[in-house]
């Protein structure tokens, strides 16, 4: 007589489930493995740029709007009518400050609106740091202020912008405002990752970019402002840097401008970044 003998299924319930989320070997991704995965992903958004060519609008034709705009209807108001030619040197190192501030909130949206289309579920499903996400979003963002950057400089030498200082300080007001320009993106991705739709994120970025823009002396010499508005511009990192690109660009001394703008991109991003791929990670 065979006896049967059954084998009794094991016991799963005894063994802790692994935690919701969490991938093989994250946390132990070193740092060529990030770089390349970082790569990659700035290849992904720069193909998706390529296959969407009119996300690109904002970029070629806001320089142009802006320096025509700013220069031919406050030009004559503060450089006097017919002198819109002097006015070009003081707005155009300014609206270098404005171009990375506006490509800042562009980011915020765009982010907010890969999670409502499932893009960042996906990045999160895989086994890859949760920063490199957002890096590759800063750097072709970057990439895509420095095209800016070089409209706006392009149309200011056609309305008679003149470099007073050399070409190695004319490349530092630019990387001033990229090193500016990222570190207020940080600040966009943590909207629009704490905003529940894009047009909140856009909202809240102009109640910031319009007190932020306006007082400061991007488009006019703050001794023409009220005191407590000049109080104000004083400490606005935007008017720093706007001082610093203006001075680098124009040949005169830069002061502390360069300095403070440097280290309110460090401050910013040292709160930021952390605070943004947090967020990043545990948004549902």
């Amino acid at each position: 007589m065979s006896t049967v003998t059954t084998t009794k299924p094991a016991d799963t319930a005894a063994s802790p489930a692994a935690p919701a989320g969490a991938l093989p070997g994250e946390g132990r991704i070193g740092l060529r493995a990030n770089l390349r995965h970082i790569g990659a992903l700035v290849r992904r958004n720069a193909l998706q740029i390529k296959q969407d060519p009119e996300s690109m609008f904002d970029v070629l034709f806001m320089p142009i709007i802006f320096t025509l705009l700013f220069v031919f209807v406050f030009g004559g108001a503060i450089s006097g009518k017919g002198n819109q030619g002097d006015y070009v040197n003081y707005v155009v190192p300014g609206l270098m400050a404005m171009m990375g501030m506006n490509i800042a909130m562009a980011v915020g949206t765009g982010v907010n609106d890969d999670f409502k289309k499932g893009v960042m579920d996906r990045f999160r499903s895989m086994p890859i740091a949760r920063s490199s996400v957002l890096l590759a979003k800063i750097v072709v963002e970057v990439g895509r202020m420095m095209v800016a950057i070089a409209i706006l400089l392009t149309v200011g030498f056609i309305l008679g912008l003149s470099i007073k200082g050399s070409v190695v300080d004319l490349f530092l007001a630019i990387g001033l405002s990229a090193v500016f320009g990222a570190s207020l993106m940080w600040i966009f991705i943590l909207l629009g990752l704490t905003m529940k739709t894009a047009q909140a994120v856009q909202g809240m970025a102009m109640l910031v970019l319009m007190p932020l823009q306006f007082g400061s002396s991007i488009f006019a010499p703050p001794s023409t402002m009220p005191g407590w508005l000049q109080s104000f511009t004083d400490y606005n990192p935007l008017s720093n840097l706007a001082d610093a690109a203006r001075a680098l660009i124009n040949g005169v001394p830069v002061g502390d401008s360069v300095w403070m703008t440097l280290a309110w991109s460090f401050a910013i991003t040292a709160v930021t970044m952390p605070l943004a791929v947090r967020k990043f990670r545990q948004k549902t």
